[in-house]
C-alpha cells in the first residue's frame, strides 16, 4: 500500500525520515526570498546511508515552492524564473552544448509539461552551425513522446543523440507525482542525478543519468498528479489531528502499517492504482512551462 502513497519530491521523502541525526548523509538547507512568496530548500544526499533512508541517489535536490506559480501573476513568473535561473547556473556551471529533453506526452495534459517547455525555447544550435549567430550557447531540444506512441525507449533515443551532437549537459523535463495536494503546481524540482520517465505514475522507464547516456542530466520537475491513496491517507491524518485534540478517552493513535491498511480498506482495487491531478492543470503546466523555459533561454543572456 505504501508504494501508491508515493512522491517524486526529496523535499517530502525527506519529512518521512525519523533519524535526524546530523551524520545520517543528508544535509538539507532552508531560504525564503527577499519578498517571501518563494521557499527554497536545498537537500544533499551524501553519502549511501543517505540514500537508504531517502531513496535517492547521491546528490542535490532544490526544491522551490511558492502558491502563485500557478497563478497568472508577471512578479511571481519573473521571481521563480530568476530563482530557478540561478540554481541552474550553479548545478550546470560553464557549458557551450546544451541538449534539452522534454518528457512525456504532450495529449495527456499533466504530462504534457515536458514538450511544452521545448515549444517554448531558443533553439540556436542551427544558427550556430551556420554561423548566423557566434558567441553563445547551442541548445538544442527534442520531445521524444513516450514508448506507446514510438516503440522504443526514450533512453536508446536520447543516447542516439547525445552520440551523434555530443552535449555538454542534459537537461530532462518531465511531470512528477506529490504526496501533499498543496504542491501541485506550485513546486518545481531540480537535481543533478537524473530522472527515471514516467516515475510519477510509478511506470518507471530506463534512467536517463550520466551512467546510461555519458552526460551529466540536470533533472527538472513539476508534481502535476497525485495518487488517490495519498488523499485518502491525508484525510485520515487530519482525521486523527482532531481526534488527538480532544480530551484523554476520546483520542484515536495508529501506527503507519495501521493508517495504510485503513487507507486500503476505504478504497476498491480500481482506485487504489488512480491518479488525480487539478481541474485548472492545463493552464497551469502552460504558465509553468514557460517559466522554465524562459529560465533555460536565459543562459543565452549569460554569455
Amino acid at each position: 500500500m505504501k508504494n501508491y502513497i508515493r512522491s517524486d519530491l526529496a523535499l517530502e521523502l525527506n519529512e518521512d525520515i525519523q533519524d535526524k541525526s546530523t551524520d545520517n548523509g543528508i544535509v538539507v538547507n532552508n531560504s525564503i526570498s527577499s519578498s517571501g512568496r518563494l521557499n527554497e530548500t536545498t537537500i544533499q544526499i551524501t553519502s549511501e546511508k543517505g540514500e537508504r533512508l531517502i531513496g535517492k541517489p547521491i546528490g542535490t535536490y532544490i526544491t522551490i515552492e511558492g502558491d502563485s506559480l500557478n497563478e497568472f501573476d508577471e512578479d511571481i513568473h519573473k521571481e521563480f524564473c530568476d530563482a530557478l535561473k540561478s540554481n541552474l547556473k550553479e548545478l550546470i556551471g560553464d557549458v557551450k552544448k546544451i541538449l534539452v529533453i522534454g518528457l512525456g506526452n504532450r495529449q495527456i495534459t499533466p504530462d504534457s509539461l515536458g514538450p511544452l517547455v521545448v515549444d517554448n525555447l531558443y533553439i540556436t544550435r542551427h544558427l550556430v552551425k551556420e554561423k548566423i549567430i557566434e558567441n553563445t550557447i547551442e541548445i538544442s531540444a527534442i520531445s521524444p513522446g513516450v514508448l506507446a506512441q514510438t516503440g522504443i525507449e526514450n533512453k536508446d533515443i536520447i543516447e542516439g543523440i547525445c552520440k551523434k551532437i555530443k552535449p555538454d549537459i542534459v537537461i530532462a523535463i518531465d511531470a512528477l507525482a506529490a504526496r501533499e495536494p498543496s504542491r501541485l503546481a506550485t513546486t518545481i524540482q531540480i537535481c543533478d542525478t537524473g530522472i527515471s520517465p514516467g516515475s510519477g505514475v510509478g511506470n518507471h522507464r530506463a534512467k536517463l543519468d550520466f551512467e546510461s547516456l555519458g552526460v551529466k542530466v540536470i533533472a527538472i520537475g513539476v508534481p502535476t498528479v497525485i495518487s488517490v491513496p495519498a488523499i485518502v491517507n491525508q484525510a485520515i491524518d487530519g482525521l486523527i489531528s482532531f481526534f488527538l485534540s480532544k480530551p484523554e478517552g476520546q483520542k484515536i493513535e495508529l501506527t503507519d502499517e495501521e493508517k495504510n491498511n485503513l487507507t486500503c480498506n476505504f478504497l476498491e482495487d480500481n482506485l487504489i492504482s488512480m491518479y488525480v491531478t487539478p481541474k485548472n492543470i492545463d493552464e497551469s503546466v502552460k504558465r509553468i512551462s514557460f517559466t522554465i523555459s524562459e529560465a533555460i533561454n536565459s543562459f543565452l543572456e549569460l554569455q
